[in-house]
């Protein structure tokens, strides 16, 4: 595994689908937990995951503006449920 993440590694986040992204972070994740990792490697991979999640709530929350601005105006959208 390589040590540390070059800019061009980090810049292709900002191409990914949600799936894509979503997918990898919990790769990232499971990678993170089963350890056995040097110190450089966990670091290099806790920033992707960041960069990751960042990219997944961006997208996350520029589908929630879509949606409300297809709604008519005081139409909440659909509540989850608890």
């Amino acid at each position: 595994m390589q040590a540390a993440i070059g800019v061009t590694e980090m810049d292709d986040i900002e191409t990914l689908a949600f799936e894509e992204a979503f997918a990898e972070l919990e790769e990232t994740v499971r990678k993170l937990e089963s350890g056995g990792l040097t110190l450089e490697e966990s670091l290099a991979l806790f920033e992707r995951g960041q960069a990751l999640a960042t990219r997944c709530n961006t997208q996350l929350d520029e589908a929630e503006l879509k949606i409300s601005q297809l709604l008519p105006e005081g139409v909440a959208p659909l509540a989850l449920e608890e």
